[in-house]
């Protein structure tokens, strides 16, 4: 079992560690990962004997206790409990009548209260004041509709341990699209929602060239109003400049590489953007520590134990599908005709430290590339090794992968925000750069704060003999180096994220999709002193790059945000956009 530190201990405790009627913990972190490990492990004894359950048990509980892989948190909280929800991300469909929307409310509620976040698309729904002619009455909109949803979330506390967390997307064509862009100005509204703006190519274009915009009735597509693509676009740039919503959702990157096309359009995504999804389908997430693969005094990652744990990883997602309860039969249905997961990677700045290569630059990149096309080809040798095994999907026939490639999983990879599953494997979360080199942590645990200063950091100074407590109170004062006299070269490879640049931020999102099935969820985390053309810029680069959807904040531009910079007591503290994991 792998050392945990404090934040991790704490983190397991409040959130995943099993306890009685009272409130008691009765489970260690190592029977927790032994708990996890024998039910996942089950699934052998439906393609294999007790003697393969035994040996796949002691592989999927040794890359868990040595925090080289984890699973998403529902699968950490209820593998091997009644309830056994194990997916984190869900799509239901919004459809344009009360029945529909009810209908996914209380799914919403089902699927919530088991540790899953939903994600929808709200483009089907009438625009607001259009006449009804089933009751002679006037449709109240989409937005009125998302505030019961928003409201319902705020009643659910996820598994017991968490809020809920929702995806909202509104289309760019839709008549309500104006009111949509500018609904989270006013904070406190939609607080459980990230918004999303789905966007077509069609109108980047309509942007670039100046041209006008057709908002039409989305169940008739008579044009309702025409608009200038750009007058709406800088409405789009503003509001997340302001409060760092809308993000967008690239509709066509999205689909260009849809795997299953002929079942139908993927409208809609989870609530950090990584998994863009079909209606019901869900997906289950896991992520493997980089930084634990490399070893530091030689700087060399250790590229055959990432191939073993990417392999034993897909494995234990596979898995996790025959394990899994989904609640409701439509999901069932559809998670075991496509069998989509995905695996990502957590710890990237961490790792980029211990090469000492600065995350803005160049040769990260170049790494990131070499890193997922590495990942991309084990993940998709290790599916088509199962389906020879288990057999391929059952919508194989209907996918991109049919007639000449085999394949077990519809999807294998993903790039997911690791908010606290990073924690617990004491690493950087996901692909993004080091938030500050000491922060402070609100909501992450209920009404407690988290600590810490960045140990790669004092390990490095102690490393180059540059470590003084002059440095140290510098960091704990503004959680950066930039105004110590540290030499140039240390300041550049511990830039943190409000100091990088958005075109950095932007790169490395797209360097990881390039070989990335699902999604990339990152944030362009952006200084209180960016300017809304830098967003405009960041969004812009996003699109042609073929991101498949990108968010910004600005920092300070909410009054709560869940980080901050330093871990003074009597620092401004407040929260971000929704986060979940």
């Amino acid at each position: 079992m792998n050392r945990l530190n404090k934040n991790a201990i704490k983190v397991l405790e409040s959130r995943y560690l099993l306890k009685n009627n009272e409130g008691k913990i009765i489970e260690t972190p190592e029977q927790l990962f032994e708990r996890v490990a024998k039910h996942i492990a089950k699934a052998e004894l439906i393609y294999g004997d007790m003697q393969s359950a035994l040996k796949w048990e002691k592989i999927f509980f040794d890359m868990m206790a040595q925090l080289y892989f984890l699973p998403n948190s529902p699968t950490l909280m209820n593998a091997g409990l009644p309830l056994n929800q194990l997916s984190a991300c869900f799509v239901l469909p919004i459809e344009d009548s009360i029945e529909g929307i009810f209908t996914s409310l209380k799914n919403t509620a089902l699927i919530q209260q088991s540790g899953g976040g939903t994600g929808f698309n709200f483009s089907r729904l009438r625009q607001k004041g259009d006449f009804v002619h089933s009751t002679s009455g006037i449709s109240s909109g989409p937005i009125a509709f998302m505030k019961i949803f928003d409201a319902a979330t705020n009643n659910i506390k996820q598994g017991g341990k968490r809020r809920g967390a929702n995806m909202g997307i509104l289309n760019i064509d839709h008549p309500d699209i104006e009111e949509f862009i500018s609904i989270k100005l006013e904070e406190g509204t939609l607080s459980n929602f990230n918004i999303s703006v789905g966007i077509y190519d069609s109108f980047m274009k309509a942007v670039e060239e100046n041209k006008p915009w057709q908002l039409k009735h989305p169940n008739t597509g008579k044009v309702i109003k025409t608009i200038p693509a750009q007058q709406l676009w800088n409405k789009i740039t503003h509001c997340a400049w302001q409060s760092g919503d809308p993000g967008l959702i690239f509709l066509d990157t999205i689909n260009a590489s849809n795997p299953t096309p002929s079942i139908g359009d993927i409208i809609s995504t989870n609530p950090c953007g990584e998994v863009p999804l079909l209606a019901f389908e869900a997906c289950n997430l896991g992520s493997i520590d980089v930084a634990k693969l490399i070893d530091p005094k030689k700087r060399e990652f250790d590229w055959d134990q990432f191939s073993k744990i990417i392999i034993n990883s897909i494995r234990f997602l596979d898995n996790v599908i025959d394990m899994n309860n989904y609640l409701i039969p439509e999901i069932t249905t559809i998670v075991k005709g496509n069998r989509k997961i995905g695996l990502g990677i957590m710890g990237w700045a961490d790792l980029l430290i211990k090469m000492e290569i600065p995350y803005a630059s160049e040769n990260a990149l170049q790494f990131a590339e070499k890193l997922m096309q590495f990942m991309k080809e084990k993940c998709d040798r290790a599916s088509q090794d199962l389906a020879k095994e288990r057999g391929v999907f059952k919508n194989w026939g209907e996918s991109i992968f049919s007639p000449h490639h085999t394949m077990r999983n519809a999807t294998r990879s993903s790039i997911a925000p690791t908010g606290t599953i990073s924690i617990v494997a004491g690493t950087s979360s996901s692909i993004e750069p080091i938030f500050a080199l000491a922060i402070h942590r609100e909501n992450v645990l209920n009404n407690e704060s988290l600590f810490e200063i960045n140990e790669n950091f004092i390990t490095y100074l102690k490393d180059h003999n540059l470590y003084s407590e002059e440095v140290i109170n510098e960091v704990k004062k503004n959680g950066t180096i930039s105004q110590t006299k540290l030499p140039q070269n240390v300041k550049e490879l511990f830039k943190t994220s409000l100091e990088i640049e958005p075109y950095w931020h932007i790169m490395h999102q797209v360097a990881f999709q390039k070989y990335t099935d699902n999604a990339v969820s990152k944030t362009i985390n952006l200084p209180e002193s960016a300017t809304e053309k830098e967003v405009n810029d960041a969004y812009l680069l996003a699109w042609k790059e073929k991101a498949k959807g990108v968010t910004v904040f600005r920092y300070g531009s909410k009054t709560n945000q869940v980080l901050t910079r330093g871990v003074s007591e009597n620092e401004n503290q407040g929260s971000c956009k929704v986060c979940f994991t």
